[in-house]
């Protein structure tokens, strides 16, 4: 094997041929032999021009650090290829794209273009002009066509056999998907959210709980050098087969698995339990560019990441490929780890959490992404925004993994969609909350059901602003819509999933549903005007209190029924040993209504047992006015507010996308107060570009 080939270990520890990498394969790919010059009248390839000033504009490419031509499939861009001679009607020459260790045809990674009437392969070619020796060539990938670094050749036939150019590494050009074509699966069709999705290499992740929510600034980075090298090398490092990488779906999944390490020798080692002495705590971290840079130079997994972290990194990898990609915060996150759709918390006897046997749990958030993709393999209607999550948590399909899951099919409940629609449901979105006693003899004994604690708000940033953008209603109906919601939970036990459906006592100071049915047992539509009463009385039938009026209509078609749900206030708090709660509808339209008793079990005592709740310090506010317009290759100066006192052994660290020659700076601070701290005069913007200042 030549010595210059680079290894990588992959997944199953077998060395794997690096042919992605910027220093890859010098060789030529094929077992023709080259062009060579025997006469004047031969006709050879003089100069190969990638036209990287023309293409990458139109391709929205512009920003990608790299030496090489970067373009999305599905469009259009030109070659100009310089002849030894003006072209005849006789001359045949094609063009070849390569990508991986063993091109083939049928497998996509070998592509052929012609531009005369003979066929070629599924990319299109034109001459779109002649100038002297020169050919200006347009080609147009296919829309599902391979994404990955392709080799660039031009073959001609001589003498009945192919002949082509040698290997050169700057006529090597990145194919990406591609947002602006209505034929990729990740089209996206407004262009403001392109800019966003696609392009935007600064990004806010939420954190804290849903009444303190909490911005973190991440800079994705996909643009800076290496990075799309570094991508391609996770591809490379997990063994996904050459031909299965246009595939979106396949693609999505396979990064979801390789950004954690937790089975594959992946980007990131997750930890959450605050001991971070062999690594990096997570917190620290506030970009993708150096974990991922890290990741790749050294093909060891980066220690230490937990939710947001995942998801900042995971995606830098999705949008550097070119797919649509944002970062969802849920707020009260349940993980179930039973796999129904319950998160059970056992109490003592005593009222005190069990937390020895519980093994559910609730986080104050949970960070993942969200992809936007057309679904072929799904009903018409579930395409769009696809929940995909990289943090280590359940296996799918044996790796830790998940998603893609469309988030309309979660909406509604239909687990049976590929992929794990039903764990994001059950664990994250729309849990609910089973509180469980524990008698002396060890049976578990509902106490309390929640169903609107989990998935409180769920918020992502907003498009062309800083702003948060609340989103919870596209993954559930909004609380208090009691059939819809109630709809999604019984399609989901359709298919498989527990729920709990224990008869809990009405509690007093607690609320309580009332549910009044109602038959029409005539021939025509009928609406029925109710009027409920709620009261507390005695077990001789005497009023203790009289607290509930409700007045409601209720729409009945010829020979159905209604069940409508009456919420009512608090049950007031009363001294009476045993209780009896009743409910009586008065018919008041022309129809007789049924009344309904509500009858709960005798109350004693009352314990309360709240969800915690987790209150978010507000981290000092730093400004940085910058001292000087910044200019490209000229040094400007940055201040800082003042340090808060209180900070023990501060280190000030500035991060930016494009702007540092210095990815990240970093430097020690004074713990006493100090008006302005200037940034190290490494500050020097690399290229126009307008970007943003990260200050830790």
């Amino acid at each position: 094997m030549d010595s210059k080939l680079k290894k990588i270990v992959g997944r199953y520890s077998e060395e794997v041929c690096g042919f992605f990498l910027s220093n890859g394969l010098n060789s030529s790919d094929f077992t023709f032999r080259d062009i060579v010059k025997t006469s004047a009248d031969m006709l050879f390839v003089e100069h190969i021009d990638m036209c990287q000033n023309i293409n990458k504009p139109t391709h929205y490419t512009t920003e990608y650090d790299t030496n090489n031509l970067v373009v999305r499939r599905g469009q259009e861009f030109i070659i100009r290829v310089t002849f030894s001679r003006l072209l005849t009607q006789q001359d045949d020459f094609q063009l070849e794209f390569l990508i991986g260790p063993n091109p083939s045809h049928n497998k996509g990674s070998l592509v052929v273009v012609t531009f005369n009437t003979r066929h070629g392969g599924p990319w299109s070619g034109r001459v779109i002009n002649m100038e002297g020796p020169s050919a200006v060539l347009g080609i147009t990938p296919s829309p599902n066509a391979i994404v990955g670094k392709f080799r660039t050749y031009v073959a001609i036939l001589v003498g009945g056999e192919m002949q082509r150019t040698k290997r050169d590494q700057s006529t090597d050009l990145y194919l990406l998907f591609n947002a602006w074509c209505p034929e990729d699966p990740v089209f996206l069709p407004n262009e403001e959210e392109r800019r966003e999705y696609v392009l935007n290499d600064m990004g806010i992740i939420y954190q804290g709980n849903a009444s303190t929510v909490t911005p973190r600034s991440w800079m994705y980075g996909q643009f800076e050098k290496g990075i799309l090298d570094a991508c391609i090398y996770i591809l490379d490092s997990s063994r996904m087969p050459i031909f299965n990488r246009g595939n979106v779906i396949k693609l999505v999944r396979k990064g979801s698995a390789m950004i954690n390490s937790q089975d594959d020798n992946g980007v990131l080692v997750g930890n959450w339990s605050n001991d971070y002495s062999m690594g990096t705590r997570p917190t620290a971290w506030t970009g993708s560019v150096k974990i991922l840079l890290k990741y790749a130079n050294t093909g060891v997994p980066v220690c230490f990441a937990q939710c947001w972290v995942f998801a900042g990194v995971f995606n830098t990898f999705l949008r550097c490929f070119g797919i649509p990609s944002r970062v969802i915060t849920n707020f009260s996150s349940a993980h179930d780890n039973t796999g129904n759709l319950k998160t059970d918390l056992i109490f003592n006897m005593d009222g005190t959490p069990d937390r020895r046997n519980t093994r559910d749990s609730i986080w104050n958030y949970h960070c993942w992404n969200e992809v936007n993709m057309v679904r072929y393999d799904l009903p018409p209607g579930y395409g769009g925004w696809q929940v995909v999550d990289a943090t280590p948590q359940e296996t799918s399909d044996g790796h830790y993994r998940c998603g893609p899951a469309s988030v309309n099919a979660i909406k509604k409940g239909l687990l049976c969609h590929p992929f794990d629609a039903g764990f994001v449901l059950l664990r994250l979105v729309n849990s609910d909350v089973v509180f469980l006693k524990r008698d002396k003899y060890g049976t578990l004994t509902p106490f309390k059901v929640d169903t609107t604690h989990v998935g409180q708000a769920l918020y992502t940033k907003a498009v062309g602003s800083n702003a948060p953008v609340n989103v919870t209603q596209t993954y559930k109906y909004p609380e208090g819509e009691l059939k819809p919601d109630e709809a999604t939970m019984l399609r989901a036990e359709e298919f498989g999933c527990e729920r709990d459906h224990s008869d809990v006592p009405c509690l007093l100071g607690a609320d309580m549903k009332v549910e009044v049915a109602f038959q029409n047992h005539g021939n025509t539509p009928t609406s029925v005007e109710a009027h409920m009463e709620v009261s507390t009385i005695f077990y001789t039938g005497a009023i203790a209190n009289h607290f509930k009026d409700q007045d409601f209509v209720v729409d009945i078609q010829p020979g159905g029924s209604e069940c409508p749900y009456v919420p009512s206030n608090l049950i007031p708090s009363c001294s009476v040993p045993s209780n009896l709660v009743q409910s009586q509808s008065s018919p008041i339209s022309s129809h007789p209504v049924t009344s309904l008793p509500v009858l709960p079990h005798p109350i004693h005592s009352i314990v309360a047992y709240p969800i915690p709740s987790h209150p978010v310090p507000s981290h000092p506010v730093l400004s940085c006015p910058t001292q000087s317009s910044p200019v490209q290759y000229i040094s400007c100066s940055v201040a800082s507010s003042p340090i808060p006192p209180v900070l023990s052994n501060p280190v000030q660290s500035v991060l930016s996308c494009s702007i540092l020659s210095c990815p990240v700076l970093s430097s020690p601070v004074p713990s006493h107060p100090v008006r302005s701290r200037p940034v190290p005069s490494c500050s020097i913007p690399s290229r126009p570009v307008l970007s943003s200042l990260f200050v830790d």
